[in-house]
């Protein structure tokens, strides 16, 4: 974006909206419209305009293939845990009522879905970043 003031003062300003209008979509989805999916997306696209407006300059923030793939690993492997705990409970794989606590079986259909949506939400942003930079051909 070069030396553009205006594109990067903008930027300075939404960035931060948008990752809290990310962490709305994800914390929210279970009771209204959105989820993990869009909200990976949405943080993803926080990421990427800091990418896009501030690569050039050096605030100790670059997009590290590593860390990215860790988000990605983190967000499958929370999907896959909370089916297998299903399964160690005695029901079937992703049975969120297996995971109650009490004999309330809707506690753990709301911890079940929550865990499953914050996998899905990093799955989802680290996936679209680490396209973003694929095509974007960066290094890392």
């Amino acid at each position: 974006m070069g030396d553009n003031v205006v594109i990067k003062i903008i930027s300075t300003l939404m960035i931060p909206l948008i990752l809290i209008f990310g962490l709305y979509v994800q914390f929210h989805g279970e009771y209204s419209a959105g989820g993990g999916f869009q909200a990976g997306v949405i943080l993803a696209a926080s990421f990427i305009l800091y990418d896009l407006v501030f690569s050039n300059e050096n605030f100790g923030f670059k997009l590290n293939t590593d860390i990215i793939l860790n988000f990605i690993a983190t967000g499958v492997a929370l999907y896959v845990l909370v089916g297998i705990f299903g399964l160690l409970y005695g029901g079937n794989f992703l049975d969120y009522s297996s995971l109650s606590l009490s004999n309330d079986t809707s506690s753990g259909q709301k911890i079940g879905i929550f865990l499953v949506e914050i996998g899905v939400g990093l799955t989802v942003s680290g996936v679209m970043v680490l396209i973003y930079k694929m095509f974007n051909n960066s290094k890392a």
